[in-house]
């Protein structure tokens, strides 16, 4: 049987079976309890795979200080993604000033004011001033599922704004972190292909901003450090990536002061899984009802 892949039916059918919610902004909607449900239980696999890895669990919230973006000179390479927040300051007068605007239907956005936190455009970003100083003997190693937002407002559904992803991170001697991105890169291929998707890996980039950005791009692939993958969800020419597993060498390293025992400077990777993509690929391979999907598929998920 031939699958066909058109985004309008794919969401319509996401809508129709109430595993999506339409809030009126393109790549923004809340989920269903069937979908929750498919996604907690993936998650649950991830947790029981990485269960004798020994990682500390964290938990972050949406936000992160403004000062790590900075830091992370995120802003040269991917400004368009960027979500900062910001609240009003004024007064009494001129919050009378911007209801009014409001109710005209007026811009108004000028009459706030940056705050210190932007919106977490990466999973792993929270992490690394944790591990600022020197980590203990064999690295550290964390996991969290943390909400992420990029401004890529999209008609395609697995093209979100604000997403969760479930992320391990990982600092060492680089042999320590190459070894475990390197492991984890067949444990995540082998979990998705278990599930009887289509899944494959592939040398990937990030999506860096302008023409430096290509270079940048082109360096990464270059060196192989970053990893994805990829189910067709949306494409069966471009398939959609559902878990990337990256390689920052020394960079976070330098910036937080990540040392290992010996005294030089930590490595870094970290990987991540798509969750909301993961569960889009599995409706999109079996069919939006979990109840009609494969045997050996209900049997993974619902043990």
């Amino acid at each position: 049987m031939t699958t066909s892949y058109d985004i309008e039916s794919f969401y319509a059918g996401l809508v129709e079976h109430r595993r999506i919610i339409p809030v009126g902004v393109q790549g923004a909607f809340g989920r269903g309890a069937v979908f929750e449900d498919v996604l907690e239980r993936f998650n649950a696999l991830v947790s029981q795979l990485s269960r004798d890895d020994g990682a500390e669990l964290y938990t972050f919230p949406p936000v992160i200080s403004r000062q790590v973006l900075e830091k992370v000179n995120y802003l040269d390479s991917f400004p368009h993604l960027c979500g900062a927040v910001y609240s009003f300051f004024g007064k009494e007068a001129q919050a009378r000033q911007l209801s009014e605007r409001v109710h005209e239907g007026k811009p108004w956005g000028e009459m706030l004011g940056m705050t210190d936190v932007v919106l977490n455009p990466a999973a792993c970003y929270p992490v690394y001033p944790s591990f600022s100083g020197v980590v203990p003997k064999g690295g550290r190693l964390v996991t969290m599922l943390n909400w992420v937002y990029r401004h890529e407002p999209s008609p395609e559904p697995t093209r979100m704004q604000s997403f969760r992803v479930r992320e391990f991170v990982r600092a060492g001697t680089p042999d320590e972190v190459i070894e475990w991105r390197d492991t984890w890169l067949q444990r995540g291929l082998t979990l998705l292909q278990s599930l009887d998707l289509p899944a494959r890996a592939d040398v990937a980039s990030d999506p860096f901003f302008g023409r430096g950005g290509r270079m940048m791009a082109a360096t990464q692939k270059e060196q192989k450090l970053k990893f994805e993958v990829l189910v067709p969800v949306i494409s069966a020419a471009e398939p959609t990536a559902v878990c990337s597993f990256n390689f920052h060498q020394e960079h976070f390293g330098h910036t937080f002061d990540i040392r290992t025992p010996d005294g030089n400077t930590a490595n870094t990777a970290c990987l991540g899984f798509g969750l909301e993509r993961i569960v889009m690929a599995l409706f999109k391979t079996h069919g939006f009802d979990p109840e009609r999907w494969p045997h050996e598929v209900r049997r993974r998920l619902w043990p």
